[in-house]
């Protein structure tokens, strides 16, 4: 990944976290698991590690096939996808703060 997001320099990079954070930053679309290892540069032994654990707490959820391939999108009944939205939109926030020096209202 050549620019990190800010959600991955607040929580760390760990493959988790960069598969999440590519789901939020791609939320508009679905992905195949080879789409997936290639867009965050997770190794398939990694990838395959880490993969049981998102399916588990609902994360993401599977939306058709194409072909062979399964295809998974961002869970949007999931709580703690949620949170990480609010999460990521808040360092958003922050960041634009810091880079004008003027505190920005919380929308209403």
């Amino acid at each position: 990944m050549e620019d990190q997001s800010l959600l991955l320099q607040y929580m760390g990079d760990t493959p988790k976290l960069r598969i999440i954070d590519f789901f939020l930053e791609n939320r508009e679309s679905d992905y195949s698991k080879k789409e997936i290892i290639e867009y965050t540069g997770i190794s398939k032994t990694t990838f395959y590690k880490v993969w049981d654990g998102i399916l588990e707490f609902g994360f993401l959820k599977t939306t058709r096939k194409y072909g062979k391939a399964q295809l998974y999108a961002l869970n949007p009944d999931c709580t703690l996808n949620q949170k990480f939205k609010d999460l990521d939109n808040e360092l958003g926030k922050q960041a634009m703060e810091k880079a004008t020096e003027e505190p920005i209202p919380a929308p209403q």
